[in-house]
Protein backbone atom coordinates (compact mmCIF):
# COMPACT_ATOMS: atom_id res chain seq x y z
CA UNK A 1 0.00 0.00 0.00
CA UNK A 2 2.67 2.41 0.99
CA UNK A 3 4.42 1.63 -2.66
CA UNK A 4 1.23 2.93 -4.55
CA UNK A 5 1.16 5.76 -2.29
CA UNK A 6 4.65 6.55 -3.47
CA UNK A 7 3.60 6.15 -6.89
CA UNK A 8 0.38 8.08 -6.76
CA UNK A 9 2.55 11.27 -5.20
CA UNK A 10 5.72 11.10 -7.64
CA UNK A 11 2.60 10.75 -10.15
CA UNK A 12 -0.08 13.01 -9.73
CA UNK A 13 1.21 16.55 -9.72
CA UNK A 14 -0.74 19.56 -9.16
CA UNK A 15 -0.90 20.46 -12.75
CA UNK A 16 -1.86 16.70 -13.59
CA UNK A 17 -5.47 17.32 -13.17
CA UNK A 18 -5.37 20.83 -15.28
CA UNK A 19 -3.85 19.02 -18.44
CA UNK A 20 -5.78 16.60 -18.43
CA UNK A 21 -8.45 18.86 -18.38
CA UNK A 22 -7.57 20.78 -20.84
CA UNK A 23 -6.80 17.56 -23.31
CA UNK A 24 -9.80 16.37 -22.66
CA UNK A 25 -11.69 20.13 -23.74
CA UNK A 26 -9.81 20.93 -26.32
CA UNK A 27 -10.06 17.51 -28.11
CA UNK A 28 -13.72 17.03 -27.89
CA UNK A 29 -13.75 21.14 -29.36
CA UNK A 30 -11.91 19.84 -31.87
CA UNK A 31 -13.82 16.89 -32.74
CA UNK A 32 -16.95 19.11 -32.74
CA UNK A 33 -15.77 21.67 -34.67
CA UNK A 34 -13.44 20.46 -37.49
CA UNK A 35 -13.99 16.76 -38.08
CA UNK A 36 -12.17 16.88 -41.03
CA UNK A 37 -9.13 16.87 -38.66
CA UNK A 38 -10.40 13.51 -36.94
CA UNK A 39 -6.90 11.76 -37.57
CA UNK A 40 -5.02 14.82 -36.38
CA UNK A 41 -6.95 15.07 -33.12
CA UNK A 42 -7.13 11.08 -32.63
CA UNK A 43 -3.00 10.85 -32.67
CA UNK A 44 -2.54 13.52 -30.15
CA UNK A 45 -4.72 12.24 -27.82
CA UNK A 46 -3.50 8.74 -27.81
CA UNK A 47 0.49 10.04 -27.77
CA UNK A 48 -1.13 12.12 -24.58
CA UNK A 49 -2.62 8.81 -23.02
CA UNK A 50 0.67 6.72 -24.14
CA UNK A 51 3.16 9.24 -22.36
CA UNK A 52 0.67 9.31 -19.25
CA UNK A 53 1.38 5.91 -18.94
CA UNK A 54 5.22 6.31 -19.28
CA UNK A 55 4.97 8.90 -16.53
CA UNK A 56 3.13 6.72 -14.54
CA UNK A 57 6.13 3.83 -15.45
CA UNK A 58 8.95 6.65 -14.50
CA UNK A 59 6.83 6.72 -11.34
CA UNK A 60 7.11 3.25 -10.73
CA UNK A 61 10.88 3.71 -10.54
CA UNK A 62 11.03 6.18 -8.22
CA UNK A 63 9.00 4.30 -6.12
CA UNK A 64 11.90 1.57 -6.64
CA UNK A 65 14.70 3.68 -5.95
CA UNK A 66 15.86 4.13 -9.24
CA UNK A 67 15.81 7.63 -9.03
CA UNK A 68 18.27 8.40 -12.13
CA UNK A 69 16.28 6.29 -14.65
CA UNK A 70 13.34 7.50 -13.09
CA UNK A 71 13.73 11.04 -13.88
CA UNK A 72 14.96 10.78 -17.17
CA UNK A 73 11.87 8.20 -18.27
CA UNK A 74 9.50 11.10 -16.25
CA UNK A 75 10.99 14.21 -18.01
CA UNK A 76 10.86 12.24 -21.45
CA UNK A 77 7.29 11.49 -21.35
CA UNK A 78 6.32 14.74 -19.85
CA UNK A 79 7.75 16.43 -23.06
CA UNK A 80 5.69 14.09 -24.87
CA UNK A 81 2.63 14.56 -23.28
CA UNK A 82 3.40 18.80 -23.58
CA UNK A 83 4.09 17.95 -27.23
CA UNK A 84 0.98 16.26 -28.09
CA UNK A 85 -0.92 19.12 -25.96
CA UNK A 86 0.55 21.75 -27.91
CA UNK A 87 -0.12 19.72 -30.93
CA UNK A 88 -3.73 19.79 -30.13
CA UNK A 89 -3.59 23.83 -29.37
CA UNK A 90 -2.66 24.37 -32.69
CA UNK A 91 -5.51 22.47 -34.12
CA UNK A 92 -7.64 24.59 -31.99
CA UNK A 93 -5.96 27.03 -32.66
CA UNK A 94 -5.41 27.65 -36.25
CA UNK A 95 -8.70 25.95 -37.31
CA UNK A 96 -11.47 26.73 -35.23
CA UNK A 97 -10.29 30.50 -33.48
CA UNK A 98 -8.14 32.20 -36.38
CA UNK A 99 -10.74 31.22 -39.07
CA UNK A 100 -13.29 32.73 -37.17
CA UNK A 101 -11.59 36.62 -36.56
CA UNK A 102 -11.10 36.15 -40.60
CA UNK A 103 -7.01 35.44 -40.27
CA UNK A 104 -5.67 32.45 -42.44
CA UNK A 105 -2.91 31.23 -41.86
CA UNK A 106 -0.46 28.72 -44.09
CA UNK A 107 0.14 25.76 -43.38
CA UNK A 108 4.00 25.85 -43.69
CA UNK A 109 3.38 29.09 -41.07
CA UNK A 110 1.87 26.82 -38.57
CA UNK A 111 4.13 24.43 -38.60
CA UNK A 112 7.13 26.93 -38.13
CA UNK A 113 4.90 28.34 -35.37
CA UNK A 114 4.29 24.87 -33.81
CA UNK A 115 8.10 23.93 -33.54
CA UNK A 116 9.14 27.33 -31.89
CA UNK A 117 6.77 26.23 -29.44
CA UNK A 118 7.96 22.52 -29.32
CA UNK A 119 11.23 24.30 -29.09
CA UNK A 120 10.62 26.80 -25.82
CA UNK A 121 8.79 24.31 -24.14
CA UNK A 122 11.71 21.30 -24.18
CA UNK A 123 14.23 24.06 -23.33
CA UNK A 124 12.25 24.95 -20.38
CA UNK A 125 11.24 21.74 -19.40
CA UNK A 126 15.41 20.75 -19.20
CA UNK A 127 16.29 24.00 -17.50
CA UNK A 128 13.56 22.84 -14.74
CA UNK A 129 15.67 19.42 -14.00
CA UNK A 130 19.47 21.47 -14.34
CA UNK A 131 20.22 21.01 -18.04
CA UNK A 132 21.69 24.60 -19.11
CA UNK A 133 20.37 25.51 -22.62
CA UNK A 134 23.18 27.53 -23.29
CA UNK A 135 25.94 24.77 -23.88
CA UNK A 136 23.06 22.09 -25.49
CA UNK A 137 22.44 24.81 -28.29
CA UNK A 138 26.37 26.01 -28.59
CA UNK A 139 27.06 22.26 -29.07
CA UNK A 140 24.12 21.56 -31.31
CA UNK A 141 24.87 24.68 -33.53
CA UNK A 142 28.10 22.59 -34.63
CA UNK A 143 25.79 19.58 -35.89
CA UNK A 144 23.64 22.31 -37.33
CA UNK A 145 26.39 23.20 -39.71
CA UNK A 146 27.51 20.00 -40.57
CA UNK A 147 24.17 18.90 -41.46
CA UNK A 148 23.20 21.79 -43.42
CA UNK A 149 26.43 21.79 -45.61
CA UNK A 150 25.50 17.90 -46.15
CA UNK A 151 21.75 18.09 -46.70
CA UNK A 152 21.65 21.77 -49.55
CA UNK A 153 19.33 20.57 -51.85
CA UNK A 154 16.91 19.18 -49.10
CA UNK A 155 17.30 22.73 -46.69
CA UNK A 156 16.77 24.60 -50.28
CA UNK A 157 13.32 22.55 -51.12
CA UNK A 158 12.32 23.31 -47.80
CA UNK A 159 13.49 27.12 -47.28
CA UNK A 160 11.47 27.95 -51.01
CA UNK A 161 8.60 25.88 -49.70
CA UNK A 162 8.36 28.54 -46.77
CA UNK A 163 9.36 31.49 -48.75
CA UNK A 164 6.12 30.38 -51.52
CA UNK A 165 3.51 30.39 -49.15
CA UNK A 166 4.71 33.28 -47.00
CA UNK A 167 5.37 35.17 -49.66
CA UNK A 168 1.27 34.00 -51.03
CA UNK A 169 3.35 33.13 -54.79
CA UNK A 170 1.09 30.04 -54.58
CA UNK A 171 -2.07 28.83 -52.80
CA UNK A 172 -4.01 25.06 -53.14
CA UNK A 173 -6.27 25.58 -55.78
CA UNK A 174 -4.03 27.22 -57.76
CA UNK A 175 -4.07 26.60 -61.67
CA UNK A 176 -0.44 26.78 -63.13
CA UNK A 177 1.60 25.89 -65.93
CA UNK A 178 5.38 25.19 -65.18
CA UNK A 179 7.28 23.78 -68.07
CA UNK A 180 4.85 21.45 -70.09
CA UNK A 181 2.85 20.62 -67.04
CA UNK A 182 -0.57 22.56 -66.32
CA UNK A 183 -3.02 21.70 -63.46
CA UNK A 184 -4.33 22.38 -59.97
CA UNK A 185 -2.01 23.11 -56.73
CA UNK A 186 -2.74 20.15 -54.43
CA UNK A 187 -0.32 20.38 -51.75
CA UNK A 188 2.70 22.15 -50.61
CA UNK A 189 4.52 20.21 -48.15
CA UNK A 190 8.13 21.63 -46.97
CA UNK A 191 9.93 19.82 -49.42
CA UNK A 192 7.90 19.68 -52.54
CA UNK A 193 4.31 20.85 -54.33
CA UNK A 194 2.02 18.46 -55.67
CA UNK A 195 0.39 19.30 -59.01
CA UNK A 196 -2.92 17.41 -60.65
CA UNK A 197 -3.32 17.39 -64.10
CA UNK A 198 -6.36 17.36 -65.84
CA UNK A 199 -5.67 14.11 -66.70
CA UNK A 200 -5.91 12.82 -62.84
CA UNK A 201 -1.78 12.97 -62.52
CA UNK A 202 0.18 13.76 -59.81
CA UNK A 203 2.98 15.75 -60.41
CA UNK A 204 5.93 16.17 -57.31
CA UNK A 205 7.76 19.37 -58.22
CA UNK A 206 10.54 20.26 -55.74
CA UNK A 207 10.36 23.77 -54.26
CA UNK A 208 13.56 24.72 -54.87
CA UNK A 209 12.88 24.15 -58.80
CA UNK A 210 9.85 26.64 -58.13
CA UNK A 211 12.17 29.21 -57.02
CA UNK A 212 14.86 28.95 -59.54
CA UNK A 213 12.69 28.97 -62.80
CA UNK A 214 9.39 30.76 -63.67
CA UNK A 215 6.20 29.37 -63.77
CA UNK A 216 2.67 30.79 -64.80
CA UNK A 217 -0.50 31.50 -62.54
CA UNK A 218 -3.48 31.47 -64.52
CA UNK A 219 -6.31 30.56 -61.79
CA UNK A 220 -6.28 31.91 -58.23
CA UNK A 221 -8.41 29.58 -55.75
CA UNK A 222 -9.02 32.80 -53.64
CA UNK A 223 -10.19 34.82 -56.68
CA UNK A 224 -13.44 32.99 -57.79
CA UNK A 225 -14.57 33.06 -61.59
CA UNK A 226 -11.13 34.88 -62.16
CA UNK A 227 -11.34 34.70 -66.21
CA UNK A 228 -8.65 33.33 -68.39
CA UNK A 229 -8.13 34.24 -72.25
CA UNK A 230 -8.18 32.04 -74.52
CA UNK A 231 -6.89 31.77 -78.26
CA UNK A 232 -9.22 29.89 -81.07
CA UNK A 233 -7.34 29.68 -84.37
CA UNK A 234 -9.01 28.97 -88.31
CA UNK A 235 -8.52 30.24 -91.72
CA UNK A 236 -10.88 31.69 -94.01
CA UNK A 237 -10.79 31.71 -97.69
CA UNK A 238 -9.82 34.83 -99.56
CA UNK A 239 -13.28 35.58 -100.63
CA UNK A 240 -14.16 36.32 -97.63
CA UNK A 241 -14.16 40.19 -96.61
CA UNK A 242 -12.42 40.17 -93.67
CA UNK A 243 -14.55 43.32 -91.92
CA UNK A 244 -17.54 41.19 -92.30
CA UNK A 245 -15.89 37.61 -90.77
CA UNK A 246 -14.77 40.07 -87.52
CA UNK A 247 -18.20 41.42 -87.01
CA UNK A 248 -19.67 38.03 -87.54
CA UNK A 249 -17.67 36.06 -85.23
CA UNK A 250 -18.02 38.18 -82.35
CA UNK A 251 -21.47 39.23 -82.27
CA UNK A 252 -21.85 35.21 -82.46
CA UNK A 253 -20.02 34.47 -79.87
CA UNK A 254 -20.42 37.87 -78.08
CA UNK A 255 -24.12 37.26 -77.78
CA UNK A 256 -24.45 33.08 -77.55
CA UNK A 257 -25.08 31.18 -74.36
CA UNK A 258 -22.25 29.51 -74.31
CA UNK A 259 -21.34 27.61 -70.90
CA UNK A 260 -17.86 28.78 -69.32
CA UNK A 261 -17.47 31.44 -71.51
CA UNK A 262 -17.23 35.18 -69.93
CA UNK A 263 -19.55 37.71 -71.38
CA UNK A 264 -17.09 40.23 -69.78
CA UNK A 265 -14.66 41.38 -71.26
CA UNK A 266 -16.23 40.38 -74.34
CA UNK A 267 -14.70 37.79 -77.18
CA UNK A 268 -13.33 39.61 -79.90
CA UNK A 269 -11.78 38.74 -83.36
CA UNK A 270 -8.63 39.67 -85.14
CA UNK A 271 -7.03 39.23 -88.08
CA UNK A 272 -3.05 37.58 -87.64
CA UNK A 273 -1.76 37.03 -90.92
CA UNK A 274 -2.09 36.13 -94.17
CA UNK A 275 -1.40 32.65 -96.37
CA UNK A 276 -1.23 30.57 -99.08
CA UNK A 277 -5.03 30.55 -100.19
CA UNK A 278 -6.47 31.89 -96.76
CA UNK A 279 -6.68 34.23 -94.05
CA UNK A 280 -5.81 33.50 -90.75
CA UNK A 281 -7.76 34.56 -88.10
CA UNK A 282 -8.06 34.42 -84.47
CA UNK A 283 -10.89 34.49 -81.78
CA UNK A 284 -9.96 35.71 -78.13
CA UNK A 285 -12.39 35.04 -75.37
CA UNK A 286 -11.91 34.73 -71.49
CA UNK A 287 -12.66 31.48 -69.86
CA UNK A 288 -14.31 30.96 -66.32
CA UNK A 289 -13.05 27.68 -65.12
CA UNK A 290 -9.77 26.52 -66.62
CA UNK A 291 -10.82 22.58 -65.49
CA UNK A 292 -12.76 22.20 -68.93
CA UNK A 293 -10.66 23.72 -70.88
CA UNK A 294 -10.76 21.80 -74.06
CA UNK A 295 -14.60 20.93 -74.12
CA UNK A 296 -15.10 24.96 -74.15
CA UNK A 297 -12.54 25.53 -76.83
CA UNK A 298 -14.57 22.88 -78.87
CA UNK A 299 -17.76 25.03 -77.70
CA UNK A 300 -16.84 28.14 -79.26
CA UNK A 301 -15.17 26.53 -82.80
CA UNK A 302 -18.51 24.99 -83.10
CA UNK A 303 -20.16 28.41 -83.14
CA UNK A 304 -17.36 30.16 -85.35
CA UNK A 305 -18.14 27.32 -87.68
CA UNK A 306 -21.78 27.73 -88.16
CA UNK A 307 -22.09 31.17 -87.77
CA UNK A 308 -19.16 31.02 -91.18
CA UNK A 309 -21.46 28.25 -93.02
CA UNK A 310 -24.49 30.78 -92.15
CA UNK A 311 -22.93 33.63 -94.12
CA UNK A 312 -21.95 31.99 -96.83
CA UNK A 313 -18.01 31.54 -96.20
CA UNK A 314 -16.02 28.76 -96.18
CA UNK A 315 -13.20 27.41 -93.93
CA UNK A 316 -9.70 27.05 -95.72
CA UNK A 317 -8.15 23.61 -94.95
CA UNK A 318 -4.99 22.97 -96.53
CA UNK A 319 -5.55 19.88 -98.81
CA UNK A 320 -3.93 18.43 -101.99
CA UNK A 321 -6.55 16.62 -103.76
CA UNK A 322 -7.62 15.45 -107.11
CA UNK A 323 -10.89 14.88 -107.76
CA UNK A 324 -12.45 13.34 -111.12
CA UNK A 325 -16.25 13.31 -111.35
CA UNK A 326 -18.22 12.61 -114.05
CA UNK A 327 -21.19 15.08 -113.68
CA UNK A 328 -23.36 15.94 -116.82
CA UNK A 329 -26.17 18.29 -116.64
CA UNK A 330 -29.18 15.58 -115.96
CA UNK A 331 -27.06 14.86 -112.91
CA UNK A 332 -26.90 18.01 -111.35
CA UNK A 333 -30.28 18.57 -112.36
CA UNK A 334 -31.60 15.21 -110.87
CA UNK A 335 -30.14 16.39 -107.32
CA UNK A 336 -31.48 20.16 -107.45
CA UNK A 337 -34.48 18.74 -108.16
CA UNK A 338 -34.54 15.95 -105.48
CA UNK A 339 -33.55 18.49 -102.85
CA UNK A 340 -36.29 20.89 -104.03
CA UNK A 341 -38.58 18.03 -103.31
CA UNK A 342 -37.46 17.45 -99.94
CA UNK A 343 -37.86 21.32 -99.43
CA UNK A 344 -41.40 21.25 -100.67
CA UNK A 345 -42.25 18.37 -98.41
CA UNK A 346 -40.79 20.13 -95.09
CA UNK A 347 -43.32 23.37 -96.19
CA UNK A 348 -46.40 21.91 -96.62
CA UNK A 349 -46.28 20.75 -93.03
CA UNK A 350 -45.89 24.52 -91.81
CA UNK A 351 -49.25 26.75 -91.00
CA UNK A 352 -48.18 29.44 -92.69
CA UNK A 353 -47.53 27.96 -96.21
CA UNK A 354 -50.48 25.62 -96.53
CA UNK A 355 -52.61 28.30 -98.36
CA UNK A 356 -49.82 27.64 -100.98
CA UNK A 357 -49.90 25.77 -104.47
CA UNK A 358 -47.36 23.61 -105.35
CA UNK A 359 -45.95 26.07 -107.89
CA UNK A 360 -45.50 28.60 -105.11
CA UNK A 361 -44.05 25.96 -102.96
CA UNK A 362 -41.33 25.41 -105.06
CA UNK A 363 -40.34 28.85 -105.53
CA UNK A 364 -40.16 29.26 -102.05
CA UNK A 365 -38.33 25.82 -101.99
CA UNK A 366 -36.08 26.86 -104.18
CA UNK A 367 -34.95 30.76 -102.30
CA UNK A 368 -34.62 28.84 -99.09
CA UNK A 369 -30.88 29.32 -98.11
CA UNK A 370 -29.27 26.67 -95.21
CA UNK A 371 -28.92 28.57 -92.14
CA UNK A 372 -27.58 26.37 -89.19
CA UNK A 373 -27.29 27.67 -85.18
CA UNK A 374 -25.37 26.22 -82.58
CA UNK A 375 -27.12 25.85 -79.03
CA UNK A 376 -26.54 29.14 -77.31
CA UNK A 377 -26.60 31.24 -80.29
CA UNK A 378 -29.10 34.18 -80.63
CA UNK A 379 -30.98 33.94 -84.02
CA UNK A 380 -32.00 37.99 -84.29
CA UNK A 381 -32.59 40.01 -81.13
CA UNK A 382 -35.72 41.72 -80.06
CA UNK A 383 -35.91 44.93 -81.60
CA UNK A 384 -34.12 43.88 -84.59
CA UNK A 385 -34.66 44.73 -88.33
CA UNK A 386 -36.62 42.47 -90.09
CA UNK A 387 -34.18 40.74 -92.77
CA UNK A 388 -35.53 36.80 -92.99
CA UNK A 389 -38.06 34.95 -92.50
CA UNK A 390 -36.90 31.41 -90.82
CA UNK A 391 -38.26 27.60 -90.98
CA UNK A 392 -37.13 25.34 -88.27
CA UNK A 393 -36.49 22.19 -89.20
CA UNK A 394 -34.77 20.23 -86.60
CA UNK A 395 -34.21 21.22 -82.95
CA UNK A 396 -35.69 23.63 -80.13
CA UNK A 397 -35.64 27.29 -79.88
CA UNK A 398 -37.22 29.42 -77.57
CA UNK A 399 -38.61 32.97 -77.66
CA UNK A 400 -37.83 35.34 -75.00
CA UNK A 401 -39.63 38.74 -74.56
CA UNK A 402 -37.56 41.68 -72.91
CA UNK A 403 -39.33 44.43 -70.09
CA UNK A 404 -38.01 47.35 -68.98
CA UNK A 405 -39.04 46.77 -65.59
CA UNK A 406 -39.09 42.66 -65.72
CA UNK A 407 -36.60 40.01 -66.37
CA UNK A 408 -36.57 38.44 -69.55
CA UNK A 409 -38.89 36.07 -69.90
CA UNK A 410 -39.33 32.90 -71.98
CA UNK A 411 -42.80 33.13 -74.47
CA UNK A 412 -43.07 30.17 -75.78
CA UNK A 413 -40.52 26.90 -77.13
CA UNK A 414 -40.26 26.84 -81.06
CA UNK A 415 -40.49 23.01 -82.04
CA UNK A 416 -39.86 21.41 -85.95
CA UNK A 417 -41.45 22.28 -88.80
CA UNK A 418 -42.37 25.72 -86.96
CA UNK A 419 -41.53 29.47 -88.53
CA UNK A 420 -40.97 32.85 -87.19
CA UNK A 421 -39.69 35.99 -88.05
CA UNK A 422 -42.64 36.35 -90.67
CA UNK A 423 -44.37 39.02 -88.80
CA UNK A 424 -41.78 41.68 -89.60
CA UNK A 425 -41.21 40.57 -93.18
CA UNK A 426 -45.00 40.88 -93.88
CA UNK A 427 -45.24 44.83 -91.97
CA UNK A 428 -41.98 45.96 -92.11
CA UNK A 429 -42.53 46.09 -88.24
CA UNK A 430 -38.90 45.27 -85.69
CA UNK A 431 -38.48 41.83 -83.96
CA UNK A 432 -40.70 41.96 -81.06
CA UNK A 433 -39.00 39.15 -79.86
CA UNK A 434 -35.42 37.66 -79.11
CA UNK A 435 -35.26 33.97 -80.65
CA UNK A 436 -32.48 31.64 -78.97
CA UNK A 437 -31.01 28.24 -79.99
CA UNK A 438 -32.08 26.29 -76.99
CA UNK A 439 -30.17 23.21 -78.69
CA UNK A 440 -28.40 22.58 -82.41
CA UNK A 441 -30.98 23.81 -85.22
CA UNK A 442 -31.42 23.99 -88.71
CA UNK A 443 -33.25 26.08 -90.25
CA UNK A 444 -33.72 27.28 -93.61
CA UNK A 445 -34.08 31.34 -94.08
CA UNK A 446 -37.00 32.98 -96.95
CA UNK A 447 -35.81 36.46 -97.74
CA UNK A 448 -38.58 38.71 -97.98
CA UNK A 449 -38.46 39.36 -101.58
CA UNK A 450 -39.79 36.12 -102.51
CA UNK A 451 -42.70 35.16 -99.80
CA UNK A 452 -43.52 39.12 -101.43
CA UNK A 453 -43.78 38.41 -104.66
CA UNK A 454 -45.87 35.45 -104.35
CA UNK A 455 -48.51 37.46 -102.13
CA UNK A 456 -48.52 40.54 -104.52
CA UNK A 457 -49.45 37.76 -107.06
CA UNK A 458 -52.20 36.90 -105.25
CA UNK A 459 -53.60 38.83 -102.97
CA UNK A 460 -56.09 36.97 -101.58
CA UNK A 461 -53.42 34.62 -99.56
CA UNK A 462 -52.69 38.05 -97.71
CA UNK A 463 -55.64 37.28 -95.99
CA UNK A 464 -55.28 33.74 -94.68
CA UNK A 465 -52.05 34.58 -93.53
CA UNK A 466 -52.78 37.79 -91.40
CA UNK A 467 -55.46 35.35 -89.91
CA UNK A 468 -52.79 33.08 -88.90
CA UNK A 469 -50.81 36.30 -87.86
CA UNK A 470 -53.33 37.88 -86.00
CA UNK A 471 -53.98 34.34 -83.45
CA UNK A 472 -50.18 34.47 -82.89
CA UNK A 473 -50.35 38.27 -82.12
CA UNK A 474 -53.18 37.93 -80.06
CA UNK A 475 -51.17 35.30 -78.37
CA UNK A 476 -48.15 37.32 -77.39
CA UNK A 477 -49.95 40.58 -76.35
CA UNK A 478 -51.63 38.34 -73.83
CA UNK A 479 -48.50 37.58 -72.54
CA UNK A 480 -47.07 40.90 -72.30
CA UNK A 481 -49.97 42.04 -70.32
CA UNK A 482 -48.87 39.56 -67.62
CA UNK A 483 -46.17 42.28 -66.90
CA UNK A 484 -47.95 45.62 -67.86
CA UNK A 485 -50.03 45.68 -65.10
CA UNK A 486 -48.26 48.61 -63.31
CA UNK A 487 -47.16 50.51 -66.03
CA UNK A 488 -48.38 53.90 -65.91
CA UNK A 489 -50.33 55.24 -69.21
CA UNK A 490 -50.40 58.51 -70.81
CA UNK A 491 -54.04 58.82 -72.05
CA UNK A 492 -55.70 56.48 -73.73
CA UNK A 493 -54.54 53.47 -76.12
CA UNK A 494 -54.58 54.23 -79.53
CA UNK A 495 -56.45 51.56 -81.31
CA UNK A 496 -54.37 49.15 -83.01
CA UNK A 497 -54.70 48.40 -86.89
CA UNK A 498 -55.12 45.38 -87.78
CA UNK A 499 -52.39 42.50 -89.29
CA UNK A 500 -53.86 42.51 -92.71
CA UNK A 501 -54.36 46.15 -92.75
CA UNK A 502 -50.94 46.39 -92.12
CA UNK A 503 -49.74 44.05 -94.51
CA UNK A 504 -51.45 46.04 -97.51
CA UNK A 505 -50.00 49.32 -96.38
CA UNK A 506 -46.40 47.67 -96.12
CA UNK A 507 -46.62 45.84 -99.76
CA UNK A 508 -48.62 48.22 -101.10
CA UNK A 509 -51.39 46.09 -102.01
Amino acid sequence: MEMVDKIWRYFWLPETKHVIAAMVVFALLSLWMVPTERRRVSSSVVLFVVCLVGQLFGAFLEALQFSNGAVFIHELFVIGSGLALFRLLAVFAFRIVLPRLGIVTVRIAEDIILMAVYAAFILARLHIVGLDPGSLLTTSAVITAVLAFSMQDTLGNLLAGVALQLDNSLHVGDWVRIDDITGKVAQIRWRQTTIRTRNGEMVVVPNSQLMRGRFLVFGRADIPNWPWRRWVWFNVTHDADPTLVIQKIEKTVGTAEIPNVARSPAPNCVLMEFGPGYARYALRYWMIDPQPDDPTDSAVRLHIHVALKRAGMRLAVPEQSVLVTDENDAYRQSVQRQEIERRTTDLRKVELFTVLNEDELKTLSASLIYAPFAAGDIIFNQGDEPHWLYLLVSGEAEMWVDFPDHPRQVFQSIKAGSTFGERGVLTGEKRPTTIFAKTDVLCYRLDPGTFEGIIRSRPEIATAVAEILTRREGELDAFKQQFANNQSSNGAAQPKIGVLDRIISFLGL
